[in-house]
């Protein structure tokens, strides 16, 4: 047991490992791009948690519920983030990702997508607590089922667990922290949002075609340049169009 806890949390503990990750330019583009996938893919999520904290009566226990929530987000995503590198080396899990991503694409762009954040946001408290730790559970809840989408498509781009956990860690802490101004964006150029699933599709499709039968290993610094690449042309587009409206108008 010990010695396949080793396996999964090891590589977390692996100095040489870390100063590789922050010394690399390389690396940091990858986590930018994970933070900014995090961002944009669960900026609502956020949202849905600031207003689960409105139930309880003093400002004080809110934010001190979103402090005890973002901890309990750091500890979670650690967990599935070593339980996901282990799994992510079966080829079938790799299908089963890549289909599972590929969904969440179709929901999108057939507008079918139900938001399980609102279900969550809308339960009855948990009678047999206390408000305050019921508010804090379902943070916590929340952020577990929020992270799977986000830790998959994560160790999609990079399998090494330090840069999906600070990728995770600045991801989380952004979105927490400017969630409102991230939404601002995205209202204002609303084209951020299709290029975020675009994105979510061709990482189904690098996870898809890693499985041995086709053995084809897009490189992780690659995909960040494409990232970057998709930003650039999101915003050209969005210039074209409000050039284009405002000469209609």
């Amino acid at each position: 047991m010990l010695h396949f806890l080793g396996q999964l949390y090891g590589p977390f503990f692996d100095l040489h490992n870390w100063e590789t990750v922050i010394t690399s330019g390389d690396d940091w583009l990858i986590i930018f791009s994970l933070v900014l996938i995090e961002c944009l893919l669960s900026v609502d999520n956020a949202v849905v948690l600031a207003a689960q904290t409105q139930s309880l009566p003093t400002r004080e226990q809110q934010e001190k519920s979103l402090f005890y929530g973002i901890w309990g987000a750091y500890f979670f995503r650690f967990v599935i983030i070593g339980l996901g590198t282990y799994l992510i080396h079966f080829w079938e899990i790799k299908v089963i990702g890549a289909l599972y991503l590929l969904y969440l694409v179709f929901q999108f762009f057939t507008r079918t997508r139900v938001k399980h954040t609102r279900k969550l946001a809308s339960e009855k408290k948990h009678r047999w607590l206390p408000l305050f730790w019921a508010v804090v559970l379902q943070i916590e809840m929340m952020d577990i089922i929020f992270s799977v989408d986000s830790v998959l498509a994560s160790l999609a781009i990079s399998s090494n667990p330090v840069i999906v956990l600070i990728g995770g860690l600045i991801g989380i802490l952004a979105m927490r922290g400017v969630a409102e101004v991230i939404m601002r964006l995205m209202q204002k150029i609303p084209e951020l949002e299709p290029m975020a699933y675009i994105l979510i599709a061709l990482i189904a499709v690098k996870l898809f075609i890693s499985i041995p039968a086709i053995d084809i290993e897009i490189p992780a610094t690659l995909f960040g340049l494409l990232v970057v690449g998709a930003i650039i042309v999101t915003l050209i587009i969005h210039v074209i169009r409000r050039r284009t409206t405002t000469k209609e108008n």
